[in-house]
């Protein structure tokens, strides 16, 4: 049975864009909560008709205001994810750990249907990552606070809005030489943000109560080999050269200085293990949720973006 109303936090993201968009198509309300409506309304706003969203204008941490929220709600998903530490509080611990914490506790208390969490594919071998512990001490709370609770562990999640495929084909555009951290060996398997939000949307209206599900794309391919797709795709050829330890992690310190890094020390550990499949939890594919798109043609669909022309270069490029 369809729920009536669902409490977004993480709304205005990539996943929480393709989310609303699919929630309202399918005449489930939603309301989203953002720290900032003014910036933040206009993008929320356009995903769905209107009469469908409600944005609400709220700090993360006020509980007054989110216990209101949750008194009106039939689900809650929280997308709400970081991965670097930022100032004024955005720490992993408050923000993977504390805050879940907070909204699983009130799951309980108003009865909720079902708390979707979202959290990350590959941390339960990755405990020298801080970002990894506490994703897993959240999960750990979640569950022991409403047993309820539906914690999705998603691999690298792509689309056109991601901030993974069009970061590196900006800098394979840009860079004559590109690193390979690790030799390019950790295996990823891509989902794309539409067959996430699918399962997102199974577990709500099959209510699913899983538990943790692993949440993975059709392929499986490593960091080399997607970075290698990435060059033919826009149609680049560059020199790709294994990056010794030392100096990555040079690097990293270097990077984690600015507002927006593009590598830390902490991405970097996390960088050593695999994100596939563990076999310990079931998978989208074991609850009936097969994601269907591949990655190649996908990224194909945007990166005309990031090759010589733009849009006037894809019937060059499809003549290759």
């Amino acid at each position: 049975m369809k729920p009536k109303n669902c409490l977004i936090f993480g709304g205005s993201g990539q996943i929480g864009r393709y989310l609303i968009r699919k929630l309202t198509k399918n005449n489930i309300k939603v309301t989203v909560v953002t720290r900032n409506i003014h910036q933040k309304s206009y993008i929320i706003k356009t995903q769905g008709n209107a009469g469908y969203i409600d944005i609400v204008e709220a700090n993360i941490y006020d509980e007054k205001k989110i216990r209101d929220l949750f008194s009106k709600t039939d689900v809650c998903i929280n997308l709400i994810g970081i991965l670097f530490e930022k100032k004024k509080g955005n720490t992993f611990h408050n923000i993977h750990t504390f805050f879940p914490s907070l909204l699983s506790k009130l799951a309980k208390e108003y009865k909720l249907k079902n708390f979707i969490h979202l959290s990350a594919l590959g941390i339960n071998e990755a405990t020298d990552s801080n970002y990894a512990k506490s994703k897993l001490e959240g999960e750990k709370n979640i569950l022991d606070n409403f047993p309820l609770s539906t914690i999705l562990r998603p691999s690298v999640v792509y689309s056109v809005d991601d901030n993974f495929t069009t970061n590196f084909m900006t800098l394979l555009n840009r860079l004559p030489i590109f690193p390979l951290y690790y030799s390019g060996k950790t295996k990823f398997t891509p989902i794309h943000c539409s067959d996430l939000t699918d399962i997102i949307y199974g577990v709500i209206t099959k209510n699913i109560h899983s538990k943790i599900i692993e949440c993975v794309g059709p392929e499986v391919l490593n960091f080399k080999e997607i970075i290698k797709r990435l060059l033919i795709l826009i149609d680049k050829k560059r020199l790709l050269f294994p990056m010794p330890l030392p100096f990555a992690s040079m690097s990293a310190k270097i990077f984690q200085i600015f507002p927006s890094p593009i590598l830390t020390e902490d991405q970097l550990r996390l960088l050593k293990y695999d994100n596939i499949l563990s076999g310990k939890y079931k998978s989208n594919y074991e609850i009936g949720i097969p994601s269907k798109k591949f990655f190649n043609d996908e990224v194909k669909k945007y990166a005309y973006m990031w090759r010589q022309g733009g849009q006037f270069s894809t019937e060059r490029y499809l003549e290759k």
